[in-house]
């Protein structure tokens, strides 16, 4: 829990100042809107940050979507300039393509996509939309990652897809700090209070993970934890999910491996 709401609100709004300041002055910022608690604080943040104008909402269906509501409501409440943008025919367009390479088939022994690689096209798609977006924006854009830490340390996001963005307010913020920065900035409790999902399985969250983000959230800020099978889960999806969170290792060439310029 954050000991002081009103202070870290302060210095992330101040930090997303700092940030477009030295990355682009002029630019708005990208946010695609879910309708969950995640996305609905960091476009609060940005909107404090920025002023409503400079904040561009995406709304990125993939045909229906059930809680499209709660991302209308989200933009409404904010009155941020905004755009729905439908991925279904990209999205099936991308999997009928993949479902119907032969040669695909053939090299990795499936008749079809893989249920893991379907889940993770959507997100991947809508990244690519955020960036889109940003582009045709007349000042250009700067996409918003809207991970959390407690997501981020069991790799409940997709690579390049939801992980991805161009900085990242709630990335050191545990899923209940977010909804206390959630309420601090007067958002309906609805989207902060919303049972966490990812829209792509069809399961919430935690029953995904196979525990709660309140169990998942004292062992990261405290290291207790009281199920020693439940440590072990987390640990394990910690350890698997590094990836995600480090830089794209590349190879070091060494000083005495190349010469000088000719002159």
């Amino acid at each position: 829990m954050l000991k002081d709401v009103e202070k870290t609100k302060a210095e992330l709004v101040e930090w997303i100042r700092q940030y477009f300041a030295e990355n682009g002055p002029q630019c708005s910022a990208v946010i695609g809107i879910s309708g969950g608690k995640d996305s609905s604080v960091t476009a609060a943040l940005l909107v404090e940050a920025l002023g409503k104008d400079r904040v561009v909402g995406v709304l990125m269906p993939n045909g229906e979507q059930a809680d499209i509501s709660d991302s209308r409501l989200l933009v409404e409440t904010l009155d941020i300039p905004h755009a729905e943008i439908n991925i279904a025919a990209g999205f099936e367009g991308m999997k009928q393509a993949l479902e119907t390479s032969e040669e695909l088939k053939a090299i990795s022994g499936q008749d079809g996509m893989t249920k893991d690689a379907r889940i993770n096209l959507a997100p991947r798609l809508r990244m690519a939309t955020l960036y889109a977006v940003a582009q045709m924006l007349p000042n250009g854009g700067r996409v918003a990652n809207t991970c959390n830490a407690s997501e981020d340390y069991v790799g409940y996001s997709t690579k390049y897809g939801d992980a991805a963005g161009d900085f990242s307010p709630l990335q050191q913020m545990c899923v209940e700090e977010v909804r206390q920065l959630g309420l601090s900035l007067g958002l309906p409790e609805e989207l902060v209070q919303k049972k966490p999902s990812d829209g792509l399985s069809g399961m919430g969250d935690e029953e995904k993970l196979g525990f709660t983000y309140a169990v998942l959230d004292r062992y990261i800020r405290t290291g207790e934890i009281d199920d020693q099978d439940t440590k072990a889960r987390i640990d394990r999806l910690h350890r698997l999910n590094l990836h995600k969170l480090r830089l794209m290792p590349a190879y070091q060439l060494a000083d005495e491996d190349v010469t000088g310029a000719e002159k």
